[in-house]
């Protein structure tokens, strides 16, 4: 007698009554290794121009290939970011620190491929303490850093500033600015997100949610995206409070 085919539940139900796989889960863990190794891609990428600076650092397919690995770097961290956020688990560790100083290392990260790209930097930066997770603002500015090298012409600059009892740390380039959708000031919702477009803004929302999780009494912090600044090209500011 020849075998029946599955039924539909045969298809569907898992064998010895296994639970269903949580695919949410396996993403998550995926995009875990999948930083971590690109992290370690990025380390080699950074001892290669070190030892042959002379040479690759007038290599346009070399500082790409830095600039692609950065940048899914930090989507990557994102990705995770924003599935902690949506499992609850995101929360702002705050310390102290001097902004100053903060802000050197994250140019200091980005100094090759500044240089491999030709591009001026600076930091414009008032003396100032701030209390944040460093973590989370080092996620949010590693990926508007990399964002400002792709669209500048030959300028970029980090601000801080105090402003109405805010921290304000900003990223300016001399490149065409954001695009008029883009401009945000306050909070970002995950419903608002186009997925259909090449621009999901993404990577705002990241942002919105990282000030989001800093508050001070009744205030929280927020971002603005907009253009004009020193440069006069696109501004970005994440003001907390």
């Amino acid at each position: 007698m020849p075998d029946s085919q599955p039924t539909q539940q045969d298809h569907h139900q898992p064998d010895g009554g296994e639970h269903p796989i949580d695919f949410s889960m396996v993403l998550a863990s995926a995009v875990h290794d999948m930083k971590n190794s690109l992290g370690m891609l990025l380390n080699s990428l950074d001892d290669l121009r070190t030892s042959h600076g002379e040479t690759l650092s007038e290599s346009r397919s070399f500082n790409t290939l830095q600039y692609e690995a950065e940048r899914v770097h930090s989507d990557l961290i994102q990705l995770l970011g924003i599935y902690r956020l949506g499992e609850q688990t995101l929360s702002a560790h705050i310390e102290e620190h001097f902004v100053p100083d903060f802000l050197s290392q994250q140019l200091a990260r980005h100094q090759p491929l500044l240089s491999g790209h030709n591009i001026d930097y600076d930091i414009d930066a008032d003396a100032l303490n701030g209390f944040f997770d460093d973590d989370l603002l080092t996620g949010v500015l590693n990926n508007t850093i990399n964002n400002a090298i792709r669209y500048s012409h030959k300028r970029l600059r980090l601000t801080a500033r105090e402003e109405d009892g805010y921290l304000v740390i900003g990223v300016e380039d001399d490149g065409e600015g954001y695009p008029a959708h883009m401009h945000k000031h306050g909070p970002i919702s995950f419903k608002s997100l186009d997925f259909n477009t090449g621009s999901t803004s993404l990577g705002l929302f990241f942002a919105a949610s990282v000030a989001q999780l800093h508050k001070n009494g009744e205030r929280q912090g927020y971002i603005r995206v907009h253009n004009g600044g020193a440069l006069q090209g696109g501004v970005f500011e994440i003001w907390l409070p």
